[in-house]
């Protein structure tokens, strides 16, 4: 057809394909370079000089750098898209090389905490050298107080008495929410045995009216809405530690004195050392599992053997008194001790800890020592005074 101008200007199909790959292909470096030096104006930097096939270049080397030793990104295709590829898989790796960094500080955080030595636990879950040396301090002061310082002894008693009230009630409070007043217990604690110790059963008998009196007034003259519990809970408290405490300082004032209260203590001693050796070697068969697990049939036998052992030692040549009786002690001594670990047991897994508290290294709290002497020093108390009748 006639061109309006007159001239003609055909081209061949040729032509018009070779302009529209032209085309394409023109747009396509257009749209590659726009990717390719996306980043370059993201990052504030100036272009890179020269033609758009020498920044290509430029993007590519910088991605093979990157990502040296990678094939897949080594490899030149000649287009943008491969680049943009190069350069994004780049990140990641990058990436993992910040992430290593943590890795190896805590690999080195771990390997140094190691290369500090842990406290020695037991079978038990005790650090057992601090508790063996707190144990021997004990009975240091314990030894102390009983041959040399008498009034030491009591006021040791009424110290350790009014610790235990106080982590007693301060656990019921923080179970309860119960708000358990400590004034008069510390008070009753600091009574009662100053009385058992210096004037005996009667005065004991007096005081502990006394405190009780003391306890219900209080708690009544607060006025709180939660009076009624926490009566009982006070009463519980005095009841519990330094009522049994006071037992001591009774078997103090009998006649046989020191000795007799003594070989109490070296019994529950005996029953908790030969129970532990006995039973984290050969423990199978638990006493009471949902209360005390770690207690064994086979470590209350070895109580049992180790302190009737202890017992009838203790009875024929330190108190002068039959055999027998010292046997009927320690199987007794065995018995109300292991009812006093129950007893804290069962209390500790109500208020749901594991310790009254964390005073004394390796025991806990005071209260995880006077478990099993407080259950034990009343029936002491009665075999002593059977020993006094009998002469």
């Amino acid at each position: 057809m006639p061109h309006p101008s007159g001239s003609r200007n055909e081209s061949s199909p040729v032509e018009g394909l070779d302009s529209s790959v032209s085309a394409d292909e023109t747009k396509a470096r257009r749209v590659a370079s726009t990717d390719v030096d996306a980043p370059s104006r993201a990052s504030g930097r100036p272009a890179a000089p020269g033609s758009r096939r020498a920044r290509r270049e430029a993007e590519r080397a910088a991605a093979r750098a990157a990502t040296t030793g990678n094939p897949d990104s080594t490899s030149s295709t000649g287009t943008a898209s491969t680049a943009a590829a190069a350069t994004v898989t780049a990140e990641p790796v990058a990436a993992s090389t910040v992430t290593a960094e943590p890795v190896a500080a805590e690999q080195t955080i771990t390997a140094g905490s190691a290369a500090s030595p842990e406290p020695k636990q037991s079978k038990a879950g005790r650090n057992l050298p601090a508790a063996i040396g707190v144990g021997a301090g004990l009975l240091a002061a314990l030894g102390l107080g009983l041959f040399v310082f008498p009034y030491l002894l009591i006021a040791l008693g009424c110290l350790v008495a009014g610790i235990g009230s106080w982590e007693v009630s301060r656990a019921l409070k923080a179970r309860t929410g119960i708000p358990i007043p400590l004034a008069p217990l510390l008070i009753t604690s600091l009574a009662l045995p100053l009385l058992a110790g210096l004037y005996g059963p009667v005065a004991l008998s007096l005081g502990l009216t006394a405190c009780l009196l003391l306890v219900v007034l209080w708690n009544m003259l607060e006025g709180r809405s939660h009076g009624p519990q926490s009566i009982g809970l006070s009463l519980l408290v005095v009841g519990w530690v330094p009522l049994l405490a006071s037992f001591a300082f009774l078997i103090f004032q009998s006649e046989r004195g020191a000795s007799a209260l003594l070989t109490v203590v070296l019994l529950v001693v005996s029953n908790d050392t030969f129970g532990y050796i006995v039973g984290a070697t050969l423990g199978k068969h638990p006493m009471a599992a949902r209360i005390s697990p770690k207690k064994s049939w086979e470590g209350f036998a070895g109580s049992v053997l180790g302190a009737s052992l202890v017992g009838i030692a203790l009875c024929l040549w330190v108190l002068r008194i039959p055999w027998w009786l010292g046997l009927v002690l320690a199987v007794a001594t065995v018995i109300c001790a292991t009812l006093g670990d129950f007893a804290e047991s069962m209390v500790k897994r109500a208020l749901g800890v594991k310790d009254m508290s964390n005073l004394l290294p390796g025991h806990g709290g005071m209260m995880d020592r006077l478990d099993s002497l407080l259950f034990a020093m009343p029936f002491g108390y009665a075999v002593v005074m059977l020993a006094e009748a009998l002469g």
